[in-house]
């Protein structure tokens, strides 16, 4: 294709044309990016991601972030509609992360964010992003303070990155808001806000942090708290929800599931209009290596173990099997020895 060549297709209007691209799948985009760089431009362009989005044609993918036996932080992509499904290494990470620890990690949009961390120099509040789409990474502007296992989640196009450890004593109870149209950070800060996070999640337009209490102070080893976005309110979560949350958790349409891998491997679904855990089924320990990560895409759960072995259950068949739960697997990789966390994008 010439570059001096005003359409996108010769002979189609550019609107006909972006719906004819708009539907080639995800995982050839690389190769459509090679035609042209006006082609490439596009591919990469937001109006060729909300047109995809708006008509319902994304996909979404799974990127893990994984450290090595020797420390080494890596990035893993999972295509769930490739085949055979694999694991792939995304190259690139920037130099400054490969190190770190506790490192929030998000997705928003066409990106992929990671967010603080630190080693034994103590936190930072260094925030990189991915663009899935140009295959690249940049800078973006720093968190108001350095947090490490800080709790993120997306809410209203915006990444929450609430409490972790901070740099400092006087800001432990302290959460940031970043806004990606104006690449920058709002600090915030309540009471309720605790450093020692463990895990959290986005359910019924709240967000639940799961957190580790104080010896002296809790019966538990650990409690939660909600933040509602939209009203600004904190409270404590349900004792009832808490006594169970004993592991990763994700949504699937509405529901909140837990992997309990204090005793076996078993999935654990939470009723809340009864207020009641109830047992999904057990992982057999044949398929995975825990500790366990999960992400969910649609229905589907993945379960990601240890080296990146992939069990996938589809949770409209829960209670429709007897026994240990079944499922189809995705082998794992030598070089990716701990999932640190799972997070799906969708372009």
């Amino acid at each position: 294709m010439e570059e001096n060549q005003t359409s996108l297709i010769c002979g189609l209007p550019d609107d006909i044309a972006l719906s004819c691209l708009a539907r080639v799948p995800r995982k050839y985009h690389a190769v459509l990016k090679c035609v042209s760089k006006r082609w490439r431009r596009f591919v990469c362009s937001d109006e060729f991601y909300d047109y995809r989005r708006m008509h319902n044609l994304s996909e979404t993918w799974i990127y893990a972030l994984c450290r090595d036996k020797y420390g080494k932080i890596w990035f893993y992509m999972l295509d769930p509609n490739d085949s055979p499904r694999r694991w792939k290494c995304v190259p690139g990470l920037p130099a400054r992360t490969l190190n770190k620890m506790g490192m929030g990690f998000e997705a928003l949009g066409k990106n992929v964010y990671l967010l603080g961390g630190g080693g034994w120099l103590g936190a930072t509040n260094e925030a990189f992003c991915y663009d899935v789409s140009r295959n690249s990474w940049t800078q973006v502007a720093s968190l108001s303070t350095s947090r490490y296992d800080s709790a993120c989640q997306v809410y209203d196009g915006k990444i929450y990155a609430i409490g972790g450890l901070a740099s400092t004593r006087s800001d432990p109870y302290s959460w940031d808001i970043f806004d990606p149209q104006t690449n920058s950070w709002e600090l915030h800060s309540n009471a309720y806000t605790v450093p020692g996070v463990e895990d959290s999640v986005l359910l019924d337009g709240k967000i639940y942090i799961r957190c580790q209490a104080s010896a002296s102070t809790m019966s538990s080893p650990f409690y939660a708290v909600v933040y509602e976005p939209s009203s600004g309110i904190w409270q404590h979560a349900d004792t009832d929800m808490v006594s169970g949350w004993q592991g990763p958790a994700v949504v699937v349409d509405g529901t909140l599931y837990v992997l309990d891998q204090s005793s076996g491997t078993k999935l654990m679904m939470w009723e809340k209009d009864k207020k009641e855990w109830v047992a999904v089924k057990r992982l057999s320990t044949l398929l995975t290596n825990p500790p366990c990560q999960m992400a969910a895409i649609g229905k589907k759960l993945f379960i990601v173990g240890k080296g990146l072995g992939t069990v996938v259950f589809d949770t409209s068949q829960t209670g429709s099997v007897e026994g240990a739960m079944v499922g189809s697997s995705i082998p794992g990789l030598i070089t990716a020895d701990e999932v640190l966390k799972c997070k799906c994008q969708t372009f």
